[in-house]
């Protein structure tokens, strides 16, 4: 009686720490009507969304022998519609299928990842055995994660949202695929993380409310350089919050190297005050 009185105690304990359903995260709202729910869908049926022409293009159908080809494909080089991710857990047993934008996926691990995202409002979509249950918006930030879990009786729950670290070599893909084609610009890949807007506000107003004095501004920029890239504004608002310019010229060309819009880097000419200022840092780029 005593050893069945322990183990029941144990189990007790072990289900308190457990992580309980829904008691975790925001919820989201489901917006799945009550007939999308009752209808089920193949993933052939649902894919047909996504095959629409886009921008009233219409492709014209050919076919040789049994096989329908496409005449005159709209080719789609250096595509930049922006990178976001969405990390979704679903810890039920089962096999579910879920739907992020115009990405599909479906397994039984219970973990799916999604990425090279657009930003912006998308829809996301999870089926059970190809029924609809589930069914809202996420409002997704360029370079950003979102992570979400999912429970069949609760809802979705969003968890987090994060700036990515890393692209997983997304930007290296793209530098292999079209460098054959001469459609290559920039100097990706990138090497490093970009910093987003609201990321690099903060280390801006940072920097300033910390540092009074050029030598301390750039001691900080130099630090986060290690680790982050700048685009070519970041970089001209970070040179011109400088007071002399001989210090502006030596952080215009320091920060080159981790500037992600190489082709832009014009812009940060107007963060001079002298036009010699301007012609050296031009000469300098030229010669690199």
């Amino acid at each position: 009686m005593k050893k069945i009185l322990i183990s029941w105690m144990l189990l007790a304990g072990i289900s308190s720490w457990a992580q309980e359903a829904g008691k975790a995260g925001e919820l989201l709202k489901n917006e799945a009507s009550t007939t999308e729910m009752r209808t089920s869908k193949s993933p052939d049926e649902r894919n047909k969304t996504f095959d629409q022409p886009e921008f009233g293009h219409t492709p014209v159908p050919s076919r040789k022998g049994n096989e329908i080809r496409i005449k005159k494909p709209n080719y789609q080089w250096n595509k930049n519609y922006g990178y976001a991710e969405v990390f979704l857990r679903i810890p039920e047993q089962g096999f579910f299928t879920v739907e992020v934008g115009d990405q599909m996926m479906a397994n039984g691990s219970g973990k799916y990842r999604f990425f090279d995202l657009p930003s912006g409002r998308i829809p996301i979509s999870i089926y059970d055995n190809g029924f609809l249950i589930y069914r809202t918006t996420l409002m997704l930030r360029n370079n950003n994660r979102m992570v979400l879990d999912f429970f069949t009786n609760e809802g979705l729950y969003l968890l987090d949202s994060y700036p990515v670290q890393n692209q997983y070599g997304f930007n290296d893909w793209n530098d292999i695929w079209n460098n054959p084609y001469g459609n290559h610009s920039g100097d990706w890949p990138l090497q490093g993380n970009v910093m987003d807007t609201h990321s690099f506000r903060q280390f801006f107003d940072m920097m300033m409310s910390n540092e009074k004095f050029d030598d301390g501004k750039i001691a900080m920029i130099n630090q986060q350089m290690r680790t982050s890239m700048f685009t070519s504004v970041q970089i001209r608002d970070l040179v011109k919050a400088l007071s002399f310019d001989n210090k502006k010229l030596a952080l215009a060309k320091s920060m080159y190297r981790n500037c992600a819009d190489k082709d832009r880097y014009f812009l940060v000419y107007d963060a001079f005050d002298f036009e010699s200022s301007k012609r050296e840092l031009m000469d300098y780029i030229s010669n690199v």
